[in-house]
């Protein structure tokens, strides 16, 4: 993709014998952003990913060492098999790493039993998926409000959060479809409103547009744009080149390493009157 004059680039930054940048490997802040302001969200250290023992033993990650602040959109792209979807999986604690240590939200999940994990989990992260995983009974206000009312929220209040949600994504008029009655687009709009509603720190998302015509891709990455802020960041996992004007890393993996680590300016402003330009969440309490 375009690099900024102010970006630079870390190949084999998994590797120990790889060279560093003289701030020992870490890219530099965005430009204009106070890096002492921009809170850790994951820092990865040595991760490896084994499935199988024995003869049978597959290494996908082999070393993985990552550090996502506040303050940024970074796709995770590569060719299949590369170990994008399995390392997203560690961070998130929805796997555990064979070796090596994972922080989220200040958090050692690598160290903490399931449900802590889970815990946390609740608390600062969103996602979003490629498949939607949306609730085919329920409609786009309560597939929304259900997973509010699962983090603890009253039903009226997460209906109330859940709506605001959804107008932000332009789906205002659409709060009583199901989503039999919703194009890919708009599904995938109700999935960016459910992860979005509960203010989380970090949006992780896999190929989240791989099933989206180009408008439509544009809608919801222009969505994700707008979250990203001082508290919160953006990491998606993507095949998509499209994507790379609305980052501000691109972080690419082969054969289970990180081989390019690249800060860039991102080509893209909203409209001012699209919705995505219009998805300011705030406070949605």
């Amino acid at each position: 993709g375009p690099r900024s004059p102010r970006g630079e680039s870390v190949r084999g930054a998994a590797r120990s014998d790889a060279p560093r940048n003289t701030d020992g490997g870490r890219v530099s802040p965005p430009s204009g952003e106070d890096e002492a302001a921009r809170k850790l969200l994951v820092r990865a250290r040595g991760v490896t990913k084994t499935f199988g023992t024995g003869p049978l033993a597959t290494p996908v990650l082999k070393g993985i060492d990552l550090e996502i602040a506040t303050g940024e959109l970074a796709l995770l792209m590569g060719p299949s098999g590369s170990g994008k979807t399995t390392l997203i999986s560690v961070l998130a604690g929805l796997l555990r790493a064979t070796s090596g240590t994972v922080e989220l939200c200040s958090q050692k999940i690598s160290e903490l039993p399931e449900d802590a994990i889970a815990r946390v989990r609740r608390e600062s992260l969103g996602f979003v998926f490629q498949s939607y995983n949306l609730f085919p009974a329920l409609s786009a206000l309560d597939n929304v409000a259900e997973v509010l009312v699962m983090k603890g929220a009253p039903r009226v209040i997460a209906r109330e959060r859940a709506s605001r949600a959804l107008e932000a994504v332009g789906l205002g008029e659409r709060l009583t479809y199901l989503p039999s009655s919703l194009s890919g687009g708009q599904k995938q709009r109700v999935a960016v409103a459910r992860a979005l509603a509960g203010e989380p720190a970090l949006v992780l998302g896999d190929e989240v547009t791989a099933a989206l015509d180009r408008e439509s891709a544009e809608a919801v990455l222009g969505i994700l744009r707008r979250r990203v802020g001082p508290g919160s960041s953006v990491l998606l996992v993507t095949h998509d080149r499209r994507l790379e004007r609305y980052a501000d890393r691109v972080i690419e993996m082969e054969d289970g390493r990180i081989v390019r680590d690249e800060r860039r300016v991102p080509d893209f402003v909203a409209p001012p009157h699209s919705p995505a330009a219009n998805a300011g969440f705030g406070r949605v309490a």
